[in-house]
């Protein structure tokens, strides 16, 4: 059951890809704009990356758990691990992902962050591309 616990690791990777996206993108919004990047205004990774809080905030209110973290699980109990046993990937992802804290805690914090990132398309407002400078 070796390949399970692969995918269960594919799948941690992913996820903690799509927080680094959620992260580093606001980040990469709100510099971008102050060094003169144009291309973080394009509507396409605006539309992408707001898209994604929507989403982790959906869920939140909702009360739902993360698909991903529900498909992670599922891969590890396929592959026979116990909850306790870790990969190095798993050990040290989960570490950086998953924090302990009563649930109205990330719900607060997502939908702040969430205004934030709404916050930014009043004041960076995306765009479509116009011409080759804009890259």
């Amino acid at each position: 059951m070796q390949i399970y616990r692969v995918l269960a690791d594919a799948v941690l990777l992913v996820h903690f890809g799509i927080v680094a996206f959620v992260l580093g993108g606001l980040l990469l919004v709100l510099a971008g704009n102050r060094a003169g990047w144009h291309w973080v205004n394009h509507l396409w990774f605006r539309a992408l990356h707001l898209a994604a809080i929507v989403v982790v905030v959906a869920e939140s209110w909702l009360g739902m758990e993360c698909p991903l973290t529900t498909l992670e699980t599922w891969l590890r109990v396929q592959a026979g691990l116990p909850g306790v046993e870790r990969s190095f990937v798993e050990h040290w992802v989960a570490r950086l992902l998953f924090y302990r804290a009563p649930g109205w805690v990330f719900t607060l914090a997502y939908t702040l962050f969430g205004l934030l990132v709404v916050a930014t398309w009043w004041v960076y407002p995306p765009r479509l591309r116009k011409n080759a400078e804009d890259d």
